[in-house]
Parts: structure tokens; sequence; C-alpha cells
């Protein structure tokens, strides 16, 4: 249905062929709208931002697979998602290893990794990502171990994508509503444990629930209290616009607590006339904002990319499944992009 948002990604394999990710419905991509007039997105850091960039993400491989290919114009263009940096989504079985990689190649480069934590049980509620851990105690020993891994790094983690929203949508079954709540509250707390963690629990995006003040109560019930704030716009296209006036009146009601907007695919807005799925590889999409903590905004933390370009949100309008790398889709993003 409209507004609803888009299955996220659990890291794709690599595979070299062709694919972006970002769309509704089912077919082949539809060439671009006129780009619409939009708000001139903020510039990064000078310097970059403070962010981790991960040499081996699928961009990075296409780009390479592209250059000795003699792709170069093509290449190019995609260097707009491989030398930006993006969320690692963490693997549903032994987050450790991958967690581990990604820390160790921040750590040498001086800069922060964004994580993202993506098992809650009954994830997705049974569509496009569903998945998770198998229960309750599994899921406590896969975040303890997510977190353990992460140690003293200096990390941010968007925690669980869609959870809270789709308690508020009725989605995930009543029966799953009390469980979901404190295993987001323990795994806020667990991850806080760690002296340089920052975390921002999931809060959906203004499409999805109209009304945000529907979310503060469960966020409160998740662990917001004890969180550095909450993130929107996760893997979908909603304006930067949008999302700081939607933050900032869930702010206003949650004693004035921070957010992340995620502008990986949001450069030219949603899909014209929504429909069905409009959030599920919609075609004509653009790169938003590049990734920076420098937001002109004292609510906003920091613009990220949080969906990682390219990957797909599932198998609609011809794409791969949840989580792939689709670069024919990641280069219609990059080409479409004002930056």
């Amino acid at each position: 249905m409209p507004g609803r948002p888009r299955p996220r990604s659990l890291a794709a394999a690599l595979g070299v062929a062709l694919l972006i990710a970002a769309a509704p419905g089912c077919g082949s991509e539809e060439s671009a709208p006129s780009r619409a007039p939009a708000e001139a997105p903020p510039e990064a850091a000078p310097a970059g931002s403070p962010y981790w960039v991960d040499p081996e993400s699928d961009a990075a491989r296409q780009v390479a697979a592209w250059e000795a290919q003699g792709r170069g114009g093509e290449a190019q263009l995609l260097r707009r998602i491989s030398e930006r940096p993006m969320a690692l989504w963490v693997p549903g079985d032994d987050p450790g290893p991958a967690i581990r990689r990604a820390a160790k190649g921040a750590g040498a480069a001086g800069r922060v990794l964004v994580l993202t934590a993506y098992n809650i049980p009954h994830r997705d509620c049974g569509q496009h990502s569903a998945g998770g851990a198998a229960g309750a105690t599994a899921y406590r020993d896969w975040i303890g171990a997510f977190a353990d891994a992460v140690g003293d790094a200096r990390a941010v983690v968007v925690l669980e994508p869609d959870a809270v929203p789709h308690i508020v949508d009725g989605c995930t079954q009543a029966a799953h509503h009390e469980e979901r709540l404190r295993l987001l509250s323990e795994a806020v707390t667990r991850l806080k444990g760690n002296r340089n963690t920052k975390v921002y629990l999931d809060a959906g995006n203004p499409a999805w629930i109209p009304d945000p003040m529907k979310l503060v109560e469960p966020l409160f019930k998740a662990g917001l209290g004890r969180a550095d704030g909450f993130s929107l716009n996760v893997s979908n296209f909603q304006p930067d616009a949008a999302g700081r006036e939607y933050g900032a009146r869930i702010s206003e009601a949650a004693h004035g607590k921070h957010f992340v907007i995620d502008t990986s695919r949001n450069g030219l807005g949603p899909l014209p006339g929504g429909g069905h799925e409009s959030w599920c590889n919609p075609p004509g999409r653009a790169l938003g904002a590049a990734p920076t903590d420098r937001t002109g905004d004292p609510l906003v933390d920091a613009y990220l990319w949080i969906k990682r370009p390219g990957e797909s949100d599932g198998p609609c309008r011809g794409g791969p499944a949840a989580g792939r790398w689709w670069p024919e889709y990641a280069l219609g993003l990059a080409s479409r992009a004002s930056q």
C-alpha cells in the first residue's frame, strides 16, 4: 500500500550482475521524469564525511569490473556510490566477522562505522525481507555478539528498521508486540554499554505513519530514553524537508531527542502518484544528499546512506531478492544524482 516502507537488505552476494535498488511494483525501469524542483542538498564536510567508506562494497567491486571491461564512463558514474560511506547491514547468522573487518578498516582510516542491526524475530511481517532471529533467546545472543564485535570502535547503529512502525501499523501480530519492544529495549541497553556506540531506533517515515505521535510511546517502550535518538526514511524516498518536519514533531514529544535521516535514494523524492508498492524499486529515482554530520539543523545529527544504493528492495519491477546487488538500478540512481 502507498507509504509502506521498503524491505531492507541484509547485504547481498557480491555478484557482478547489473542491478540497482529502490522502487515500486514489477516491470522494467521507466525513463526518469524531468528533475523536479528540489531543495539543495547540504554539502559534505570539506574533507569528506566522518564515516567510513567500505573498499569492498558491491559498488566498489562493480566499478572495478566495469573498468576492466572498458566501461569507464559507467564506472565513473558508479563512483558516486562506491566512494560514499554506507551502512553495513550485518549478517543474521554470525555478526562478528563482518563487524570486526569493518571496525578494523574504520579504525585504520580514523572514521566512524555505520551499522544496521536488522534481525528482529518476525521481521518484515513475512514480506520481501522476511526472516530474523528464530526467537527471543537467539536475538539476545545475536545482539550480544554484535555489541561485542563493535567493542570500543566509534560506531553509529541504526536499530531494527521497521520494527516499531510495524507495531504501530498493525502489520506485526499483536502477540509479538510486547516481546519485540522488550527485545529492542534490551538491545539499546546492550549496545549503549559500548562507550563509543551511538544508537538510533527506527521510526519509519512520514508517508508510512502520518501521525508521528503514534510512534512516541512505543519508541520509549523500545528504549528511546536511553538511545541517542531515532532514524527516519530508512530505504525510503521522502524528501529531506519532510523528514526534518516529521522528526521535529517526534522530537518535541520525545524530550528533544535527535534523529538521523536516510538520504541514500531521495534525491528526486518518492515516485509521483504513489501506487502499489511505490516504495519497492521505484523507477526514475536518484541519490540524495551525501552522508554528513553537518546538517545545519540542531535536531538532525546526520544525513546517512542507511539503505545501500544499488541493493534491491525485493522481487518487484524486475528486481532480484531484497538485499541483492542490482547494478543497473544503481547506475540509474547515480546518473540522476545532482552531485
